[in-house]
């Protein structure tokens, strides 16, 4: 259904907003969220996750961003995880007993269970199905929603890669390259890109319009440089909401934006970068009473520690020492730090990996701060050719500086030059990304011959999109060579 000027449906009153006419929640609803909280990130400030008769919350009163926290409960006990609350402040995990973690195999027993369970429909429910979901299978610690509510595809159970020089299988020799170009023995690439509308951000967008779908809310909207856009496209589709998508004018690439517009999705191209349109989609939203799914939304970004959830999984719950991935927004580092102190806390690993987020030199504003020793918050005009990531002023930059922070992290910036060379040998062998995930092997390149990453070190890097996301940067746009008459003579003095 299309929308007119006002963002509303055409047979809705213009000045309905549609913030009085969110229905009363269910009582199912108010139940399961009534384990839940938002916590506001710079003055600590503690919200109900669920106010009712009142607009969806992204911002605190100081204007901080919040983190959502909850108790955990496993499933049929009674008994929840209660959090520490000064740790959940700092993006941890929760603990109890004064401090001491929980038991971590009930947990994983729970998960791989799941896991193993075939990805079918069932007759009678989709249970089986939100098992076979990488964000949902995890769902005790992501969001408690009524499973009548959540909308999947599903998502996750994208592939972690072996490409170190010494873990890559027999028979791989494209992607012992990957290693041999990082200088890593022990090296794992995970493939966001494998997700069903092409990124991560199909992670964080199951739970945001699952979040969108328990509230009642009629239409979702976001800007994005377009991996966001396209999510939300997909997956407002399915849930029957308007997805409405604000994008600067001339910065997201073709693949991105037919997604977006395939998906039935209202396109607003702005004249300016990501961060206009980010503080447009803003205000829009809160004025007009649509619900907003950037990262700024606490319960999108829960979606997104299943990144983090899924790696310990598929390692056999064995964490590895370094986590590497492409830092633009900083939503996933914030996400998948939370993820790694909360799997800490609750004993499914026994130790927290390090973290190093990488971002391109033209979009550097979290390396800058680093460099300073996050004495202040840097902003850019971003310009760079991985448009993912290009972003002068991160919205979760005090979440993942606190990530950093913790998990004695470290953020490095390469340059175009260096993510399309990376984005070279990634493609060459077989595997292939966008400009924005090759970020990660560049990043891993540049720490390990600085000595930061020890070369027997076992690490995971981020793939964050798909190939295809992108259709001109640094893929041939030509044949080479030209064509040859169609003679077994002609083919054989080519190939010769």
């Amino acid at each position: 259904m299309a929308i007119n000027s006002t963002g509303l449906r055409p047979d809705r009153e213009a000045d309905d907003n549609l913030h009085s006419s969110l229905p009363t929640p269910a009582s199912d609803v108010v139940e399961a969220l009534a384990s839940a909280s938002l916590r506001c990130v710079e003055c600590a400030t503690l919200y109900p996750a669920l106010e009712v008769g009142q607009p969806p919350r992204y911002r605190c009163d100081c204007g901080g961003v919040l983190d959502v926290e909850m108790d955990f409960h496993l499933p049929q006990q009674g008994n929840p995880v209660k959090p520490n609350p000064a740790a959940l402040r700092y993006g941890l995990g929760p603990e109890v007993d004064g401090g001491t973690p929980t038991a971590g195999s009930p947990w994983r027993q729970v998960f791989d269970e799941r896991a193993a369970n075939p990805p079918i429909w069932s007759i009678s429910s989709d249970k089986m199905l939100l098992d076979n979901s990488g964000v949902w299978r995890y769902r005790e610690l992501i969001l408690p929603a009524p499973e009548r509510f959540v909308v999947t595809r599903p998502e996750g159970n994208t592939g972690l890669y072996p490409v170190g020089i010494e873990n890559t299988a027999s028979g791989r020799a494209g992607h012992r390259q990957i290693g041999a170009y990082a200088g890593l023995e022990r090296f794992f690439l995970k493939h966001e890109g494998e997700n069903p509308t092409g990124s991560f951000k199909d992670r964080g967008m199951t739970v945001g319009v699952t979040m969108a779908n328990m509230l009642g809310a009629k239409a979702v909207a976001c800007a994005s440089t377009g991996n966001t856009s396209a999510s939300l496209a997909s997956y407002a589709a399915q849930a029957g909401l308007e997805g409405i998508v604000f994008l600067p004018a001339g910065n997201v690439s073709a693949g991105k934006l037919a997604q977006s517009l395939a998906y039935g999705a209202r396109t607003v191209q702005i004249d300016g970068d990501f961060d206009d349109a980010m503080r447009l989609v803003e205000q829009v939203c809160n004025e007009l009473g649509i619900y907003l799914l950037n990262s700024l939304n606490p319960f999108r970004v829960e979606g997104q520690k299943a990144i983090g959830f899924e790696i310990l999984q598929q390692l056999d719950w064995q964490a590895p020492d370094w986590l590497v991935l492409p830092a633009g927004n900083l939503g996933n580092t914030s996400a998948i730090g939370k993820a790694f102190r909360q799997a800490y806390n609750l004993s499914l690993i026994s130790h927290m990996p390090r973290i190093a987020s990488i971002q391109a030199a033209g979009a550097n504003p979290f390396y800058k701060s680093f460099k300073q020793g996050f004495a202040q918050r840097e902003s850019v005009q971003a310009d760079t050719v991985a448009t993912a990531i290009r972003i002068g002023n991160p919205v979760s930059y005090t979440r993942a500086r606190r990530v950093i922070e913790e998990s004695d992290g470290i953020v490095e910036q390469v340059t175009d030059e260096e993510i399309l060379a990376a984005k070279a040998v990634i493609d060459r062998a077989g595997i292939g990304c966008e400009p924005a995930s090759a970020t990660t092997l560049a990043g891993v390149r540049k720490l390990v011959a600085q000595g930061i990453i020890k070369r027997d070190e076992q690490v995971v890097g981020i793939l964050t999109g798909n190939l295809l996301k992108d259709s001109k940067t640094g893929i041939p746009q030509t044949v080479a060579g030209g064509s040859v008459k169609a003679t077994i003579e002609a083919v054989r003095s080519v190939l010769l």
